[in-house]
């Protein structure tokens, strides 16, 4: 092979070493390609210029976090019968009411409703705009999901996080734009919960790994110093040059280029955002780091701040599984726990940063639960089951209505009555108080442009301040 005036022979070692950088960290990149991609424009002005995302997958239950019903203490395991839309598909036998086994109090200046569960959170409500009159269409997970996260309960479709990378580009060439903080499991329909559907490949989310190195290969190989790194990457530059010169069609080539090259920035700005060693202890014990209990989100939640601090635009951080069809006191009183403390130590933290400000937060499952279930086993043993028609999300920061409950259930909470809005109108609304117009920030694909709403929708203005 010739280079320049001068003849050379690839070595397996360097040879190896240079396909070996598309099986990590670059791969890893070539998903996170926006930088200069997104137009970085707001269509209206706005507080909120990122946002992280609190996914509580599994359907927590409104009527035992935020949304207490009183009524449901006196018809507690009275016979119930359901009809109409109430019907589940997993529904069966005898069903009855259920009252929700933790207490309630009236928290902060704002006197917003929270189960006593939650020791911390109750100390931020005043942040916070709760909102009770969300609906979606399913009761099945991977739809429900789905339909959460990208607008399409069929999937296939952009996540909320890939549009709005897509139409606010990155604020750090360094670091992808949408990353993903998953379970170890991850949610029912996977990857395609952060998914760039037919948006280029660059605008998909990506997840850093819960155990273990969060990105593989994210060190170069023992041996491999930062200028032989510079090298081969040049070296591999002028080679895929060639072959992109070759075939001029082919814009896929450009992203994969442009991948390796990410990936080397990513070598040099990752480790110092997902180190936690450099934060004072007790900001650690703030977010329950350390602890049991609280230790995997509570690092989430820290993760998350130190990525927005960097320039990351959407931060999407999971936690769960809140199905609980059974022994639901034990159930969600363990969920809350784990992550009481560190969204309360997030919200505390992003407000004395002066991060709140500009940074929307927003906490919430793909469906809220029902006022009844089955008795499997007497005693203490009940739960409820899924509710497409009742949930309860919340809003923090980025020019949310603070301190404010928007919005209200029937009252067992087995439906939206009040303030009544479609999940598409939740993302108008996001979309909105990031600047963005949902009718505006379209993509021609399939002979239509579409958008995150799928056709359209409507600001719920009351959630804004």
């Amino acid at each position: 092979m010739k280079h320049g005036d001068k003849h050379f022979t690839v070595s397996p070692n360097r040879r190896d070493f240079l396909y070996g950088l598309g099986a990590g960290v670059g791969s890893v990149a070539l998903t996170s390609l926006l930088q200069g991609a997104g137009s970085g424009k707001v269509h209206h002005a706005a507080k909120a210029k990122r946002c992280i995302f609190l996914m509580m997958e599994g359907g927590p239950s409104h009527i035992d976090t935020f949304d207490p019903k009183p009524e449901l203490t006196k018809m507690h395991l009275r016979k119930f019968s359901r009809k109409g839309e109430m019907e589940s598909a997993m529904s069966s036998g005898e069903r009855y009411f259920v009252k929700s086994p933790f207490d309630f109090i009236k928290a902060g200046k704002s006197g917003a409703d929270i189960a006593t569960e939650w020791v911390h959170l109750k100390e931020r409500v005043d942040d916070i705009c709760f909102y009770r009159g969300a609906q979606v269409e399913s009761v099945n997970h991977p739809t429900a999901c789905f339909q959460l996260n990208t607008g399409n309960r069929f999937g296939g479709d952009p996540a909320v996080g890939a549009w709005v990378t897509y139409g606010l580009g990155s604020m750090n060439e360094n670091l992808p734009g949408f990353v993903v903080l998953p379970r170890t499991s991850y949610p029912q329909g996977g990857a395609g919960n952060w998914s760039n559907g037919f948006l280029p490949a660059d605008f998909q989310g990506t997840p850093l790994r819960p155990t273990g190195s969060p990105i593989l290969d994210l060190n170069p190989p023992k041996g491999v110093t930062a200028n032989r790194q510079r090298k081969n990457l040049d070296l591999l530059g002028e080679l895929n040059q060639m072959h992109r010169a070759q075939r001029p069609d082919r814009d896929d080539l450009d992203a994969r280029m442009s991948s390796y090259e990410l990936a080397y920035r990513m070598q040099t700005e990752v480790p110092g955002v997902i180190d936690l060693d450099g934060e004072k202890e007790s900001t650690l014990e703030e977010y329950g780091i350390g602890n049991t209990k609280t230790d995997a989100f509570g690092r989430k939640c820290l993760l998350a701040r130190r990525l927005i601090e960097k320039g990351v635009r959407f931060v999407q951080a999971y936690a769960g599984n809140w199905d609980s069809h059974d022994y639901i006191a034990r159930a969600h009183g363990s969920l809350i726990q784990s992550v009481d403390k560190p969204i309360a130590a997030l919200l505390k933290d992003l407000k004395e940063r002066g991060l709140l400000e500009d940074t929307l937060v927003v906490w919430c499952g793909e469906f809220g639960r029902t006022p009844d279930n089955g008795i499997r086993g007497g005693g203490q043993s009940y739960g409820r089951d899924h509710n497409a028609k009742a949930m309860t999300m919340w809003f923090a920061g980025g020019g949310v209505n603070a301190g404010h409950t928007i919005g209200a259930t029937d009252e067992i909470g087995a439906e939206a009555v009040e303030c009544v809005h479609h999940i598409r109108d939740v993302h108008v609304t996001l979309l909105h108080l990031l600047g963005l117009d949902d009718n505006r920030l379209t993509y021609y694909h399939a002979g239509r442009h579409k958008q995150l709403s799928q056709f359209g929708g409507t600001v719920i203005e009351d959630l804004i301040a």
